[in-house]
């Protein structure tokens, strides 16, 4: 991967994700006393934040102090501007600036035009209202979409009771037209760990952690 493909890659990140944490491991694994304290500080916010396992994206690893001009690990970015790493991050934790902070990258609420194509934050929205566990990954555009989501609640179903459950979170924008095509890929938590080390990703793969 060239340095410029590498460094577009970071931007259109940084771009798509209000907050975005590099770290070293995922929030469940930190392999590092600074990205696990800097997660225990991001989940006391209660705040959805996507991160990138910089251990598993050596590019990215390489690249992302050039651009930040921080040369350590974890970063955390909101709205693409740096705020920085683990001591400054477990600081405005502790003088209640973090949740301040994280409360801007919201993006402010914008009306609905009838008959508008639906977002796919209303579709994460329908859908996490009946699985709130749920870790929800779109592609596409549009009308057209291809929903993951990865969930506890799909243990104990069938995969036609998965598929019938997730779609009928989705009944008014697919009854109304904004939504007419739907491909869903779901998985247990163990099923999608599993579908991740099979298919060898994490090299840069972004996460949502909820």
């Amino acid at each position: 991967m060239t340095t410029n493909t590498t460094e577009q890659r970071i931007l259109k990140q940084l771009q798509d994700n209000p907050v975005i944490l590099y770290m070293k491991g995922v929030p469940d694994n930190p392999e590092c006393g600074f990205s696990a304290k800097a997660v225990a500080a991001l989940k006391e916010t209660k705040t959805p934040y996507t991160y990138v396992n910089v251990l598993g994206s050596p590019f990215i690893r390489e690249r992302l102090p050039k651009i930040s001009k921080w040369p350590t690990f974890p970063q955390l970015f909101v709205n693409g501007e740096l705020v920085g790493g683990c001591d400054i991050i477990e600081a405005m934790a502790a003088d209640g600036s973090l949740v301040t902070t994280l409360q801007k990258a919201a993006p402010a609420a914008k009306e609905e035009t009838p008959g508008a194509v639906v977002s796919h934050d209303e579709v994460k929205a329908l859908i996490t209202k009946d699985y709130d566990d749920a870790l929800i990954y779109i592609e596409g555009e549009g009308c057209d979409l291809l929903i993951t989501v990865i969930s506890q609640t799909f243990e104990t179903q069938s995969m036609i009771q998965q598929q019938q459950g997730v779609m009928a979170t989705l009944t008014e924008p697919l009854g109304t037209g904004r939504l007419h095509a739907v491909t869903l890929k779901l998985f247990t938590p163990a099923q999608w760990q599993e579908q991740q080390a099979a298919s060898g990703a994490g090299n840069g793969l972004l996460q949502i952690n909820l």
